[in-house]
């Protein structure tokens, strides 16, 4: 097959706009760690504690995206525009009301939360002021979740894409305005990331919307279609949860190494957290076309769609590695003027290039199952990979290897998921036809 075919123009075609909507969260976080940064040590450290905390959350929700995509998309590709909508809808109106209980537990435990993983007092009053403020942009963040994974199930790009760069202009903006013009401190990059995520939700609602009456469909809320979307997503929360105690447990351990690791661990978090929202452009492709393609009953066309997106999950993590890996020595300045974060840094950083490949791999086969609705089995190998990595982690913590080592971890932990995906794809289970 060659370079650009028309398998290849249908991956683009839905990979390149979704890159820049999936990097918006992280490209937010980048943000606010550069502005934070340039406070100190304890203030960085502070939103490495509190960002791991929130994007745990908010980690663990993904399935909003994930399942309403894969359900919509097969949906739309069956032809059934109208129930593709109101699995649309029933998705926004789960991630509203569960986005609205979280954000209350976050900003009423935010201080016993932060003191699970903060050492340092003086982190956890920075991390505990971030956590209580961004709480309120949690019901943005699922509703955008939703919003988002429905509109690529009915094939608008555009849309998702257009939202997120204004979205972050607007957060880059406003953070750096309350950070430092009026000298807000953490809080200020806090209430910059609420304004602009809850702009953002809005606004793709109010396009889905549209979509939805134009249908037929409606926007109200109905209570089998909310509980259809919870009931599907249990099995890919469930998945989600491995991946994210695995990132929490990494955050924990490096906070027992100090205030100048943690903060490295941050920056390198924040970094590896870019890469695999680029990476995961392809997946979403996979999520996308995988469901459009097995509800019009093709099984062949999605194994060819396969094939050549495993292919650029590998160039993409080829190109990531070498790029990570050229740009270490210099990136830790972009973050914070501390010489000890740098030269933590630098080391882990060289550990996560050299596994790029390996994601790239992980997160395309992770999309394709995603999109065939193949969620129980991702839970369940989720458990096992976990299982894994775990005494990796504590393995190398106990070691004494340090950030490096946390990181060599989190190495065998993609080589673990890329197992058990390649062993699933290979087979026949998971190509069910149909809607």
């Amino acid at each position: 097959m060659s370079l650009f075919s028309p398998v290849d123009r249908q991956i683009a075609a839905v990979a390149l706009p979704a890159f820049v909507a999936l990097v918006a969260e992280p490209a937010m976080l980048l943000a606010d760690t550069a502005i934070v940064g340039r406070l100190g040590t304890t203030p960085l450290a502070g939103l490495a504690v509190a960002s791991t905390i929130l994007l745990t959350v908010v980690g663990l929700c993904v399935f909003l995206a994930y399942g309403t995509t894969a359900g919509v998309g097969r949906l739309h590709g069956a032809g059934r525009e109208d129930e593709a909508y109101l699995d649309a809808m029933g998705g926004v109106w789960l991630a509203a009301a569960l986005g609205a209980v979280l954000a209350v537990g976050l900003a009423v435990g935010a201080r016993p939360i932060v003191e699970v993983i903060a050492d340092s007092p003086d982190v956890a009053d920075q991390a505990t002021t971030y956590l209580r403020l961004s709480a309120a942009a949690v019901p943005a963040m699922l509703i955008m979740l939703a919003a988002t994974g429905a509109l690529r199930g009915v094939l608008d790009l555009r849309t998702p894409l257009v939202v997120s760069i204004v979205a972050n202009v607007l957060n880059a903006a406003l953070s750096t305005w309350l950070v430092h013009g009026l000298d807000q401190g953490i809080a200020g990059a806090a209430l910059g990331t609420v304004v602009a995520q809850w702009v953002a939700a809005v606004w793709l609602v109010l396009v889905l919307v549209r979509g939805a009456r134009r249908a037929g469909a409606g926007s109200t809320p109905r209570v089998l279609r909310v509980l259809r979307a919870a009931r599907a997503g249990l099995p890919l929360l469930a998945r989600t949860a491995t991946l994210r105690t695995a990132l929490l447990l990494a955050t924990t351990l490096a906070a027992q190494l100090g205030d100048a690791p943690l903060a490295a661990h941050q920056v390198a978090t924040t970094l590896v957290s870019f890469l695999a929202f680029a990476m995961d452009a392809i997946a979403i492709a996979g999520q996308t076309l995988t469901g459009r393609t097995l509800g019009a009953g093709d099984a062949a066309g999605t194994r060819a769609l396969t094939r050549r997106m495993i292919g650029w999950g590998i160039g993409s993590g080829v190109v990531a590695g070498a790029l990570l890996a050229a740009l270490a020595p210099f990136l830790g300045p972009w973050f914070t003027p501390d010489v000890a974060v740098h030269e933590a840094l630098v080391p882990a950083l060289l550990v996560v290039a050299l596994v790029q490949p390996v994601s790239g791999v992980v997160f395309v086969l992770d999309g394709v199952l995603i999109g065939a609705g193949d969620g129980v089995f991702l839970a369940w190998a989720g458990v096992l990979v976990l299982l894994a990595y775990v005494p990796l982690a504590i393995g190398a913590e106990a070691l004494g290897t340090g950030l490096v080592g946390l990181w060599a971890a989190y190495a065998g932990f993609q080589l673990a998921r890329l197992a058990t995906l390649w062993w699933r794809q290979r087979g026949d289970t998971w190509l069910v036809l149909g809607a």
